[in-house]
C-alpha cells in the first residue's frame, strides 16, 4: 500500500438538477482548476447529487401513505409519507421503534430510513432525496464517461453518509463502487513477528469515502466531489459494492426492536 496519497477537493461545482451531465461537469471543472487527471485517480462523488441528476427527489405531497406506513408512522413518530417511501425502498424492516427506522434496501445496505435524506434538498422538509436504484451502476456510468474523455484508468467511488453499530458519530461509506477494489486483503500473509493472519480484510472503499468527506464536507459546504491520488494499486476490474453489505447471518449484534417480518 502507498505510503502517501492526496485528497483534492473538487470545489466550484454548480447545483445539480435531473438530467445533467454529471462526468461533464466534473471534467469541465478539473479543467477549470488546472487539475489533469492521471491512471491511478479514484474520483469520490456524493450519493445526493447522484441522486438529483437521476432525478431521485420525491414531494411528500405526491405520496400516498398505506395501512402499514400509518402504523409504523405511530410507533416511530415519523410522517407516514415518509414512512411510506421508507418501506417502499426497503426489503426488509429491521428495527421500528419511537424515533427509529432501521432497514435493509432493496440494493443490501442497512441503514436508517433507507438512507432517504432531507439536508440540501429544495422544499423545507416537503421535498426528500432518494438513494440512486442502482449506485454501482450509476458509478460505472460516470467511470466510463470519465475514462473515455480523458483517456485515463480511473476508479469511481459513491460515497453517502452512515452511523455505525456502537459508535458515535457518522462516517461517509461506499455505496456504489466501478474499478477499484473494495477491500485490502491480508489474510494468508505474515505480520512482522511471524504470525499468519486469518480475518484481517481492511475495506478500503470505506476508507477512501471517509478520506473524501474530510475535504467535501457536509450540509454547510458545497462540495460533491474529490479527487483521491496516489493509491494506484487499488484500480481494478472489479464492479460493484454488494460484497461490503454484511450477511445477516454473520451478524454478532441484532438490533432491538427487530419486527422479524419482509416488508
Amino acid at each position: 500500500m502507498s505510503k502517501k496519497f492526496e485528497v483534492i477537493a473538487v470545489t466550484g461545482l454548480p447545483e445539480f438538477g435531473s438530467g445533467d451531465n454529471l462526468g461533464e461537469a466534473i471534467l469541465s471543472r478539473l479543467q477549470e482548476m488546472g487539475f489533469t487527471l492521471e491512471d491511478g485517480d479514484i474520483i469520490v462523488v456524493s450519493q445526493k447529487v447522484v441522486s438529483k441528476v437521476e432525478g431521485r427527489m420525491v414531494r411528500l405531497s405526491d405520496v400516498k401513505p398505506s395501512e402499514r406506513a400509518i402504523t409504523l408512522s405511530k410507533i416511530t413518530g415519523k410522517d407516514p409519507r415518509f414512512v411510506e417511501l421508507v418501506l417502499r425502498e426497503s426489503s426488509q424492516i429491521e428495527v421500528a421503534v419511537k424515533g427509529h427506522l432501521i432497514v435493509t434496501t432493496k440494493s443490501g445496505i442497512t441503514c436508517a430510513n433507507a438512507g432517504i435524506d432531507v439536508s440540501n434538498v429544495e422544499g423545507s422538509g416537503e421535498t426528500v432525496l432518494l438513494l440512486p436504484v442502482n449506485a454501482d451502476i450509476s458509478a460505472k456510468k460516470i467511470r466510463e464517461y470519465i475514462a473515455a474523455k480523458s483517456g485515463k484508468r480511473i476508479g469511481v467511488l459513491i460515497s453517502d453518509t452512515h452511523g455505525r453499530t456502537l459508535r458515535e458519530g457518522q462516517i461517509n461509506v461506499a455505496i456504489g463502487i466501478s474499478g477499484l477494489k473494495p477491500f485490502k486483503d491480508y489474510r494468508g500473509t505474515a505480520d512482522m513477528k511471524g504470525y499468519v493472519l486469518r480475518v484481517k480484510m481492511i475495506n478500503v472503499a470505506d476508507e477512501l469515502a471517509s478520506a473524501a468527506e474530510l475535504v467535501m464536507g457536509q450540509a454547510t459546504e458545497r462540495t460533491p466531489v474529490a479527487v483521491i491520488r496516489g493509491l494506484d494499486e487499488l484500480i481494478g476490474e472489479h464492479e460493484g459494492s454488494g460484497e461490503l453489505n454484511m450477511p445477516q447471518e454473520r451478524w454478532l449484534f441484532k438490533p432491538v426492536g427487530i419486527t422479524g417480518d419482509g416488508v
